[in-house]
């Protein structure tokens, strides 16, 4: 299922139910949510800071999983005028709260941004854009090694030449997992983190630890390759593994 909802005037819907709604979804499914709470403020000014440092031009934003908008409501006020926000959200519940969400911010007086929410999943979203910054929620050390592949190698061919992908990864994550998991388990993440690794490598530009944040966690900003298309043909061209 694919829908988009655009909303160019549509006030902030209030912030109450967003942390149960949360707790409902990740006790429903907790590999696909990824955290037992929604990002805090510290997480998402981190998470954000690449739009702010963009300068006052108009921006083209993804964000990916947003949840239940604890990061949209840092991120809108901070787009300038004219600038394009589009939100991928599998999840229908909460692809459906953020519909409520986007739009002009109560705090964006005088300023348009046009937002546009697609319930899909990201290897599955069809658009020509492409995107200044994006702003991940994807929980990737849930997922198997080859999706992250895809995910990753997507994220880079959706960015513009030298635009940012900003994503974090909770700490302990691995060292929780192999005292608690199958071995099975134990392989896959670590097989994850190998994955997430080599983009680092080649791409990372900073990496924050946000203490404050439940559980602690990174957050990393990876630069995109300047030549469109370089990082996907490196990627077909072997495995990373």
């Amino acid at each position: 299922m694919k829908d988009r909802t655009t909303s160019e005037n549509c006030v902030q819907a209030p912030r109450r139910g967003g942390g149960w709604m949360f707790l409902a979804e990740a006790a429903r499914d907790l590999r696909t949510t990824g955290a037992i709470a929604p990002s805090g403020k510290a997480l998402a000014q981190v998470l954000t800071e690449p739009v702010r440092v963009q300068g006052p031009r108009p921006l083209s934003v993804l964000e990916v999983r947003a949840g239940t908008c604890a990061v949209t409501r840092t991120l809108i006020p901070q787009l300038p005028r004219g600038s394009r926000l589009a939100i991928v959200e599998a999840k229908p519940r909460f692809a459906a709260r953020q519909q409520n969400l986007v739009g002009a911010h109560p705090n964006q007086a005088g300023r348009l941004v046009k937002a546009e929410v697609h319930q899909a999943f990201l290897e599955n979203l069809e658009t020509d854009e492409r995107y200044d910054v994006i702003v991940s929620g994807l929980p990737l050390t849930n997922f198997a090694p080859a999706q992250v592949e895809r995910i990753m190698s997507r994220y880079m061919e959706l960015l513009h030449p030298g635009g940012t992908l900003t994503y974090f990864a909770y700490l302990g994550t691995r060292r929780a997992r192999a005292l608690t998991a199958s071995r099975a388990e134990v392989r896959r993440h670590a097989a994850v983190d190998e994955v997430m690794a080599a983009y680092q490598r080649r791409h990372a530009v900073g990496r924050w630890p946000i203490w404050a944040s439940v559980p602690p966690a990174y957050v990393w900003h990876l630069r995109g390759p300047l030549v469109p298309g370089r990082e996907q043909q490196h990627s077909e061209g072997g495995s990373r593994r």
